[in-house]
């Protein structure tokens, strides 16, 4: 079992894995794992220090998250964020109850005394704060080391036992000093060095694959999208002599797409492909099916049905490598007490009688991590930072029926869309653009007659790891010229809206 630096006992919040994030960014390698890891999990990892997250629940409540109080008494340093600062207060006396004022957003934050948590940041600085409960006193032992307008206690710490605690979130850019806050913890506290980088995360996953694999085979499922290219990239590397790859065109992918996915495999990467068309099957399926979750997950099992049967073709087909990432587990909820918020057809999607055990050696890191990963694999730019694009494909940017038809329109607004984008320059400065073909009909006028026909939703948005993201501020020049180009040339849309919706509360993908 490879070693962390930092633990991260998920307790449920959406945020836990930036808080990994942020040291790794620091080159300290943070892992995490469930609040409930025994003890052995724990001391097998060899942590310098442990970090308790934030997450929904409330420590006086019956649902309440408890890790086990022996890791109270590893001797280790630790730091409670949020609800993790509840429970340390909880654990060791304190009072915590519902707070008569809720606190989600911005706040000042002032040192009371100085303290290696605030090395090298301001007196006063802005911190993130997301809570509904407050710690009412100190417990026997700890000192208050910073507080804010709002919480007399926003940090406090006991010096002799190394426990530290925080009512803000670091690991979110709003705090402007967190990832500084958070590397102190590692470096200052912990005695952690900055040595760990994409280089050698490479290297850790290509040790951890072939240890796995032995002599069985792997099958990777691929799409043309950075996650799936990347980890067949990082299969290469590690066991290319048990790598089958597969590309299944489900015929939910854009114009084109499956021609350049069978290029950059078979010319730029010199992997072996086996291609397989199953549009026919995937539409079928489909066929009268509007709820989201649904569609997800009959595409889910579609592609596992698909991927068995080529399977069987093959002798010792053990794995299925996928390009599952953080924020897929995130939004599917099987991390720790992560609420659902969408099944991903790679995670909440898949089938519970599955015969392949997964290799998902990205679901830890995030997409800008990913992109990092694929340039030390060798991976051409081009191919690294293209816009995401999600498993499901179009399925998903359809609201409603997804039909052959409707999935033509889209096809076609969505060549304008990114042709506008690259030829402005404006592609790549952005973190995704795509269109949604609503199930609304508008009423129009083209030459003096009057149309009926369906409206269209532009998507572009700016983000870094699409955990929060907001919407592109592109110029009304650009976007007229869209909207122009996109009513005139496609027959059978005579509206185009765009979206400014951030996330969140929106998601990115509209379903």
């Amino acid at each position: 079992m490879k070693t962390a630096d930092i633990i991260v006992l998920d307790f449920g919040s959406q945020y836990t894995q930036l808080i990994a994030r942020r040291l790794r960014e620091n080159g300290v390698y943070a892992e995490l794992l469930p609040f409930n890891a025994s003890i052995s999990d724990i001391k097998a990892k060899s942590p310098k220090g442990i970090i308790l997250s934030g997450g929904p629940a409330s420590v006086y409540a019956s649902d309440a998250y408890f890790c086990d109080d022996e890791l109270f008494s590893l001797g280790l340093p630790i730091l409670g964020i949020c609800y993790g600062m509840q429970l340390i207060a909880h654990k060791f006396g304190a009072s915590v109850v519902a707070a008569s004022h809720k606190e989600y957003g911005k706040a000042n934050l002032k040192f009371k005394k100085d303290h290696d948590l605030f090395k090298q940041t301001d007196d006063e600085q802005i911190v993130w704060m997301s809570h509904s409960d407050k710690v009412e006193n100190l417990p026997d032992g700890f000192e208050t080391i910073a507080t804010s307008d709002n919480s007399p206690f926003c940090a406090f710490g006991n010096e002799k036992e190394r426990i530290y605690a925080l009512q803000f979130h670091p690991e979110v850019a709003h705090s402007h000093f967190g990832d500084k806050i958070l590397k102190n913890f590692a470096k200052y506290i912990c005695g952690c060095e900055s040595t760990w980088n994409m280089g050698s995360f490479a290297k850790t996953q290509c040790e951890t694959i072939k240890a796995k694999v032995g002599n069985d085979k792997v099958l990777c499922a691929v799409s043309g999208g950075v996650d799936s290219s990347v980890v067949a990239a990082l299969l290469a590397h590690a066991v290319p002599q048990n790598l089958i790859v597969v590309f299944v065109d489900n015929g939910l992918l854009r114009t084109d797409e499956a021609k350049q996915v069978e290029a950059t495999f078979k010319l730029k990467l010199g992997v072996d492909l086996i291609s397989i068309d199953a549009s026919k099957l995937f539409l079928e399926r489909l066929e009268g099916v509007s709820d989201p979750e649904q569609k997800r997950k009959i595409i889910g099992n579609t592609f596992i049905e698909v991927f068995d049967k080529e399977a069987k073709k093959h002798e010792n087909v053990k794995y299925l490598a996928q390009g599952t990432l953080y924020t897929d587990i995130i939004e599917s909820s099987v991390v720790g007490s992560s609420k659902t918020i969408k099944s991903h057809h790679n995670v909440g999607g898949l089938p519970k009688d599955m015969k392949f055990e997964l290799i998902e050696p990205l679901r830890e890191i995030f997409k800008d991590e990913v992109r990092k990963l694929g340039i030390e694999l060798g991976l051409s730019p081009d191919l690294v930072y293209r816009h995401p694009f999600p498993g499901p494909g179009l399925a998903i940017r359809i609201m409603g029926d997804v039909t052959k038809d409707r999935l033509e329109l889209l096809r076609k607004a969505d060549v304008i869309l990114r042709d506008e984008l690259k030829s402005s320059g404006w592609y790549n400065k952005t973190w995704q653009a795509f269109c949604v073909l609503l199930n609304v009909n508008s009423v129009g006028v083209m030459g003096d007659n009057r149309t009926y026909e369906n409206a269209v939703c532009i998507r572009v948005v700016d983000a870094s790891d699409g955990m929060t993201a907001s919407f592109s501020r592109l110029p009304y020049d650009l976007l007229e010229n869209i909207s122009r180009r996109i009513i005139n040339e496609v027959d059978g849309i005579n509206r185009v809206v765009y979206d400014i919706s951030s996330k969140p509360p929106a998601t990115i993908e509209w379903e």
